[in-house]
């Protein structure tokens, strides 16, 4: 049986280019549904260049955070086609 944290490193990794989800649709493919926090802990410790961590954003569809700052999850989104500015 996988643990939550290789359930959420599989879904992320799995997220298309221009694509993204949300902390909560990760935690409830995980299978635990109130777990969006623990997902932005597993994610913030993330450091594999494979796992696009940056295409996680909030529920409310803020861009939330990331281990490489703010300023450049929004600039990988915007190359990547999902943000226009």
């Amino acid at each position: 049986m996988k643990s939550f944290t290789e359930n959420v490193y599989k879904i992320v990794w799995k997220i298309p280019k221009g694509k993204v989800l949300t902390y909560k649709q990760i935690a409830e493919k995980a299978g635990s549904p109130l777990a969006s926090r623990a997902v932005g802990n597993i994610l913030n410790k993330n450091h594999n260049p494979h796992i696009p961590c940056h295409r996680v954003i909030r529920s409310d569809g803020k861009l939330g955070g990331y281990n490489r700052g703010q300023k450049a999850k929004r600039e990988i989104l915007r190359k990547e086609g999902f943000l226009l500015k």
